[in-house]
């Protein structure tokens, strides 16, 4: 667990390197979260092939501001598009 601004977050860990495939099966939820950032990772209801990090450089978007955000996410009680439940 980690300590920040107050609030404790578990110590999820994705890296940029996880595939598509397995980051939509550990935590379905980021679809949501990448959906909502214009990254495509569901394509007829399947993981598009490839790794996080390939699919945000595909929307020329920050590898290391959006893996960030998305384990601040996925460690906090937000429903990944930034809302508290």
């Amino acid at each position: 667990m980690e300590f920040i601004f107050g609030r404790t977050f578990s110590m999820i860990r994705v890296t940029k390197d996880i595939t598509i495939e397995e980051l939509v099966t550990k935590y379905p939820k980021s679809v949501k979260f990448l959906m909502d950032r214009g990254i495509k990772c569901i394509a007829c209801g399947e993981p598009i092939w490839g790794t996080l990090e390939d699919a945000i450089l595909e929307k020329g978007k920050s590898v290391e501001t959006i893996v960030e955000e998305l384990n601040a996410a996925l460690a906090s009680d937000t429903d990944l598009s930034g809302t508290e439940t």
